[in-house]
């Protein structure tokens, strides 16, 4: 594209034209060489064309996951002028994940056990168990190494799920200015996102909970509305 002569009403206009396509050169293409072991074990299906239900393991390299991660940071860091601004914006990526994840993993789930009367549970504490074991492990690799519920008075309606080696905080380098800043924020929005799917709305929120032996041990904190504390109880439950 080519600059053409400028508008002579404004100094700063200018107009573009396409330059003449030049004539088409042949060219050669050199194939790839294939490995030993990829010829013998066939074409590789297209990701597209996989069975749906039965693409379960992880397909995400960890590094690829992270380099990821770490350029969703730095746009959301662009776009925030504090640390509570930050962890609120990362945790709105993640709930967008979370509500996603969790329509997949219930209809995996659905399909695979009893697919013509699907069974979607009402009670609190199954539903807190299946998100700290089956749903921890299928999104973040493992299963969450604990879940507590309050014994504060007055904080019934608070759950706590700890992990020791949170997925997120591995790839990212905390400056110390920014020490307050919990990138396990994204965990978070992922938890809430799928509480809500699921009919248990809550305010879900990362802290840091170091030890000696798991510097980056995380604790994501649960607060369930009181919708959800008075069905509980009226169900039967406390």
């Amino acid at each position: 594209m080519a600059p053409a002569a400028a508008a002579a009403s404004d100094p700063w206009a200018a107009t573009y034209a396409l330059n003449a396509p030049r004539p088409a050169q042949a060219t050669r293409t050199y194939p790839l060489p294939v490995p030993p072991e990829a010829q013998a074990a066939g074409p590789v299906p297209d990701i597209l064309e996989r069975p749906r239900d039965k693409t379960r393991a992880s397909e995400v390299d960890l590094s690829a996951l992270q380099f990821l991660f770490a350029e969703m940071v730095a746009y959301a860091q662009t776009r925030v002028s504090g640390i509570a601004e930050f962890e609120r914006l990362l945790s709105a990526m993640g709930a967008r994940v979370g509500h996603r994840a969790l329509v997949l993993l219930v209809h995996r789930k659905e399909t695979s056990a009893n697919p013509k009367k699907p069974r979607r549970e009402t009670r609190l504490l199954p539903t807190l168990l299946w998100l700290h074991t089956a749903f921890w492990k299928a999104v973040f690799g493992m299963q969450a190494d604990s879940l507590e519920r309050s014994t504060e008075s007055g904080r019934n309606d608070e759950f706590m799920i700890s992990t020791n080696n949170p997925l997120f905080t591995r790839g990212i380098s905390i400056p110390k200015e920014m020490a307050q800043l919990s990138v396990e924020a994204f965990a978070a929005g992922i938890v809430e996102g799928a509480l809500d799917a699921l009919g248990f709305p809550a305010r879900v929120t990362a802290h840091g909970v170091p030890t000696d032996a798991h510097p980056n041990r995380t604790t994501i904190l649960i607060k369930l509305e009181r919708s959800v504390m008075e069905r509980e109880a009226a169900l039967g439950g406390s």
